[in-house]
């Protein structure tokens, strides 16, 4: 079998711009025990900033025991995770050492970038560059994007280059898609969007079919194999697009409804989109044109109102009395989504792993018990390993209230990069978390 590079890409016209698509890690790319490339190079560590809103049911999301292995059970909170407990790190018992005035911030920023939110509630940003800024300007510059920014539902984002420097999610597949993969460009400030209907007529593996057919020729079986569900997985997410895309079906029997439903209940299905941009992300890594990405899955305040439930979920936090159980089935569904995304890399192999085993996703939300606005507890779960520098199926639980701000540091660390400390003030350490280090 002939040697292919790593970087190699399938080229073609789409719209009439030049295209390329890149090729998933094949075996004709790889040493012979499929642990890193053939040239020399390991495979490339990846990071994922996943984020919801309105914290948890801290009851129902800490694990009831500790250790490693068979050792702990996930929490129901923490159940959607099962099929990947293994790959899973779980830490509890931390707290976030701010000055509580934000609600759903104060908390989040310092966790986030080691500093304080700056400005005044409903007017702050960030106090410095966010956790995915700071691993991406070390690892990203070797990528055609240093970073992506995404979203299923509206939200402004939490991925800050500095204060007053945002990183807008984009919440449209279609725009993603063909910023990934096509020649679409936006300048600063505009606000066009790009009718997927129009954009996906030709698909963009038609413009290189030629070049596929020719590289298939070069390929052992299980390279074809592995080509073929790459291919795949890029019409998949055509055709997905192409869907959200489309309006309600024109029924006889719809009629409007007795009161006008509200711009959250026509906004698109933010589990749907979700998915979508969760095949984006890792096909993105899977083709090494970034490996840095922040999902912002329902932000800090959003109040999407879950269906069977019976008012938004910010509003839900604070008026549900009892133990909460409509906000708690909110948190098994938005953990649901992180399994979503976790999948979708696991599902790519990488040689003899696959795309997660590379990569940290690291989970956290705005505050813990939303009712209170609580920044103790702090919610936060980590899934990969980032090519064994994170020690997983573990859950540490601190009974002293350690530093929340240990576990940004940590993963910085496993990430590679010779960071001293994290945070400012009374969220300072130098100290990473041992209980996560891999030794």
């Amino acid at each position: 079998m002939k040697h292919i590079d790593r970087r190699a890409v399938l080229r073609g016209l789409f719209g009439g711009a030049a295209v390329s698509i890149g090729l998933p890690p094949l075996e004709a790319m790889m040493n012979a025990s499929g642990t890193a490339w053939a040239d020399g190079g390991n495979f490339p560590q990846r990071f994922v900033l996943w984020t919801w809103g309105n914290g948890i049911v801290p009851g129902q999301w800490v694990p009831a025991e500790v250790g490693e292995g068979d050792a702990w059970k996930l929490s129901p909170e923490l159940e959607p995770l099962a099929a990947l407990k293994r790959k899973v790190a779980v830490v509890t018992g931390t707290e976030v050492r701010a000055i509580n005035s934000i609600p759903h911030y104060s908390g989040l920023g310092p966790f986030l970038s080691g500093f304080v939110q700056i400005g005044e509630e409903g007017a702050h940003t960030s106090g410095g560059p966010t956790i995915d800024q700071v691993i991406a300007e070390e690892i990203g510059k070797d990528t055609t994007f240093q970073s992506i920014e995404t979203g299923a539902y509206y939200s402004d984002g939490l991925a800050f280059r500095g204060p007053n420097q945002p990183l807008p999610p984009e919440r449209d597949p279609a725009v993603l898609f063909r910023s990934l993969f096509g020649e679409a460009f936006r300048a600063p400030g505009e606000d066009t969007r790009i009718d997927p209907r129009l954009a996906l007529r030709q698909s963009v593996l038609d413009s290189v079919v030629g070049r596929i057919e020719s590289l298939q020729g070069r390929l052992g079986s299980s390279d074809k194999a592995r080509l073929d569900a790459h291919l795949t997985g890029i019409r998949e997410i055509e055709r997905r697009i192409a869907k959200l895309a489309e309006g309600p079906p024109d029924y006889e029997s719809c009629a409007r409804p007795a009161s006008p439903l509200s711009r959250e209940q026509l906004a698109e299905d933010p589990f749907e989109v979700h998915a979508v941009m969760a095949r984006l992300v890792a096909m993105a890594f899977a083709c090494d044109q970034t490996r840095v990405a922040s999902h912002c899955f329902i932000r800090p305040v959003g109040n999407y109102q879950f269906p069977g439930t019976t008012e938004g979920h910010h509003q839900l936090t604070h008026n549900e009395p009892g133990d909460q159980p409509m906000v708690h089935a909110n948190t098994v569904k938005q953990i649901e989504a992180l399994a979503t995304f976790c999948t979708a890399l696991d599902e790519v192999a990488e040689g003899s792993e696959t795309l997660l085993d590379h990569t940290i996703v690291l989970g956290t939300s705005d505050v813990s018990l939303g009712k209170t606005h609580a920044i103790d507890e702090w919610p936060t779960v980590i899934v990969g390993s980032g090519s064994g520098t994170i020690r997983t199926d573990v859950h540490y639980r601190s009974t002293t209230k350690e530093n929340a701000l240990k576990v940004p540091l940590t993963v910085i660390r496993a990430m590679g990069i010779a960071r001293p400390s994290f945070g400012k003030d009374d969220g300072y350490t130098e100290d990473s978390l041992g209980a996560l280090e891999k030794v």
